[in-house]
């Protein structure tokens, strides 16, 4: 038996792409039971740190990638951005992200950092992985009753 569903996209680091992320993650979010609040959530969430990817990890005419991993789980959903463009081994890398310290000089923090400000804000947990790129890892937790009375199966 699975621990997890995963589900992996790959982006052109280009603005115009950052709704479809957003679509996508509110519909696996809504299959795990997350409440329409935690949606918003997490599509804020996500588009800034793909946004900040996008911005910050590519110069204008480079034909850079961000890919948006997310394992879904029963009672949560993580999600996984990289600015360097390649797939993940989900369960390997994500031995590799370590908790996010504000005093770390992560190159993440390009922008003043609100946009990380932002997403710890919004995310039950976020990790930071500065090797070869940046990647940061999302966890946000279904509320338990929000589980047990809305979920849709996931293949588990």
């Amino acid at each position: 038996m699975k621990e997890f569903d995963y589900f992996e996209m790959r982006i052109p680091a280009k603005p115009q792409y950052v709704g479809v992320v957003r679509l996508t993650i509110s519909g696996l979010a809504n299959r795990i039971g997350f409440s329409y609040d935690d949606i918003e959530d997490l599509k804020i969430a996500s588009s800034e740190a793909i946004t900040n990817a996008i911005q910050h990890a590519y110069e204008e005419d480079d034909d850079g990638e961000v890919v948006v991993g997310c394992a879904l789980y029963k009672e949560k959903i993580e999600i996984m951005v990289a600015d360097y463009g390649y797939s993940f081994d989900f369960k390997e890398v994500k031995k590799r992200v370590g908790p996010y310290h504000e005093e770390e000089d992560v190159q993440f923090i390009r922008e003043g950092g609100l946009g990380l400000y932002l997403i710890e804000t919004l995310m039950d947990e976020v990790k930071v992985l500065n090797d070869n790129g940046v990647t940061v890892l999302m966890t946000k937790y279904v509320a338990r009753e929000q589980v047990t009375d809305n979920v849709e199966k996931i293949t588990l």
